[in-house]
């Protein structure tokens, strides 16, 4: 800590003004007292109001990044996760892509009279992050999209003459003022009308926790864009379709079930059976890939998926944490089909799902 009373923690400094209350905030989670004794605070315990008044003291000493990792610990090293089933408990904290994880893993336990607060927290969480990610994510698949469909050997009349124009400027004769094109650019009709499919198939397991509420989050974006035709599934050793809810992102992490076992390929079975234009479909696996259904059918209906046209992503995770445990086997199993996986943050993503829509090489960050 940072030194103090009882001569001074060892360090000969005595503390002064706010730095006292600093000090005490860090011993009630991190701190201990002299070898053989007790914490001087005796810790947080299990008291709401004094948990309640820590969480208020570390926001008036710490900034917000320091503050998500104090609470994050604190739930982990001394179990206050169910304090977090009291309403003036949520009132208090600072809400994050982790809390919400552990909210959501609750939810069964949760009390009605906890149930609107919790919502309260998450949708604060989801709006901030649909703020950061969304107009980004628009931008660049709407971009993917609009190149996927330009076609080079246009008919007369899908001709784009504007970016011909352009294209060909180069080969502009002054003595006729006139371009002659080299290279046609347009839009063939049946490849505007053409809807673009994306399957977002999500491991619900507890270490996929931050994965789930980003992908949650991307999956309504995805949703609101009309050249898109999107599905959302999740899944443990049971698949649920939240598809129906993706207008609202709450509803849908209210719709899952963190924890329990995973059945990938149950879960790729049932994305197999929606599909029904592969050529134009783009299947997202985020899994840690701990298996715990059939392996070989697994990466046979992976394999089917890649030989009908789809286009099959694995992310390993989708947060900002980096490559979380994985198995290993599989990720290489699935690399040798020519499905990579790899830990994507949520800034990556639209830049992986664009390069998927447009079938070039995915931005597979270095290790």
């Amino acid at each position: 800590m940072l030194g103090g009373d009882g001569g001074a923690d060892g360090t000969g400094c005595a503390l002064a003004g706010s730095d006292v209350g600093v000090d005490r905030t860090l011993e009630a989670l991190y701190g201990a007292g002299p070898a053989g004794g007790e914490r001087r605070e005796a810790g947080l315990g299990q008291s709401a109001p004094r948990v309640a008044r820590w969480l208020g003291d570390i926001r008036t000493y710490f900034p917000a990044s320091v503050v998500q990792v104090m609470q994050r610990d604190a739930i982990d090293r001394l179990g206050l996760s169910a304090l977090l089933l009291e309403p003036e408990m949520l009132e208090a904290v600072e809400a994050d892509v982790h809390l919400v994880g552990t909210l959501l893993s609750l939810n069964k336990a949760m009390p009605e009279t906890t149930k609107e607060t919790a919502r309260a927290v998450v949708r604060k969480v989801v709006r901030d992050l649909e703020a950061r990610l969304s107009d980004r994510t628009r931008a660049t698949l709407n971009g993917a999209l609009d190149r996927s469909a330009r076609v080079s050997r246009p008919r007369h009349h899908d001709i784009d003459w504007d970016r011909t124009i352009r294209a060909n400027l180069k080969n502009y004769l002054p003595e006729h003022r006139t371009v002659v094109p080299e290279r046609l650019i347009g839009y063939g009709r049946a490849a505007r009308s053409v809807r673009k499919e994306v399957i977002l198939c999500i491991d619900q397991s507890g270490s996929m926790a931050a994965s789930v509420v980003y992908a949650s989050v991307f999956g309504a974006v995805l949703a609101s864009m009309r050249s898109l035709d999107t599905r959302l599934v999740v899944f443990d050793t049971a698949v649920v379709d939240l598809t129906d809810q993706l207008a609202d992102p709450v509803d849908v992490l209210f719709g899952t079930q963190l924890g329990g076992g995973t059945d990938i390929n149950r879960a790729l079975a049932y994305c197999q059976s929606r599909i029904t234009r592969p050529t134009e479909t783009v299947v997202v696996l985020i899994s840690d890939l701990y298996e715990g259904g059939i392996r070989d059918g697994m990466l046979k209906r992976v394999a089917a998926m890649k030989t009908a046209g789809v286009r099959f992503v694995t992310l390993l995770a989708l947060s900002d944490e980096g490559a979380p445990a994985y198995d290993r086997d599989h990720a290489a199993a699935l690399a040798a089909l020519g499905a990579p996986a790899f830990a994507c943050t949520p800034d990556l993503f639209p830049d992986v799902m664009a390069a998927a829509l447009e079938r070039r090489p995915l931005p597979i960050p270095e290790p």
